[in-house]
């Protein structure tokens, strides 16, 4: 198992009663295809607020304000890459433009989902988030033996 754990940010722009994916381009034939929440890993010296502000204007094109992000969720993910994982979940409710395929390299398609009927080849770890913010749990392990910690 490796010796370090990777920090991500998902951002749920939450329109009514519908959340924003987008769908993956992928080497990985595990995530090729399938739908995820715009997200991205922690760089160096940047707070999570500001990773999440940053990952949402990279990836669809909506400006957000650290003030109308909410934490909801924190989820510690093992098995979903090479090392495990910190997940954190913010939901957005305001932000400035309209949701757009900014990466057309890295998505090919964004849409709105209703939170009650999620895609079927939504990827685990994003679904897992998504379930618990439906679920109002702040916290969740997924990939790990219960009980144990591993």
């Amino acid at each position: 198992m490796a010796d370090r754990h990777l920090i991500d940010v998902h951002v749920l722009l939450v329109r009514g009663d519908r959340v924003l994916l987008t769908r993956r381009r992928d080497t990985n034939p595990l995530f090729d295809g399938r739908w995820h929440l715009p997200s991205g890993k922690l760089d160096a010296g940047e707070s999570v607020v500001a990773a999440a502000v940053r990952e949402a204007e990279e990836e669809v094109g909506v400006v957000l304000a650290p003030e109308d992000l909410r934490h909801v969720h924190t989820l510690h993910v093992n098995g979903s890459g090479a090392e495990p994982r910190l997940g954190l979940f913010f939901e957005a409710r305001r932000w400035l433009g309209e949701p757009a395929n900014r990466e057309p390299e890295k998505c090919s398609a964004v849409r709105w989902f209703p939170l009650d009927a999620l895609p079927a080849d939504l990827i685990e770890y994003p679904a897992a988030g998504l379930a618990a913010y439906a679920e109002g749990r702040a916290f969740g392990l997924l990939g790990w033996v219960t009980g144990t910690g591993r």
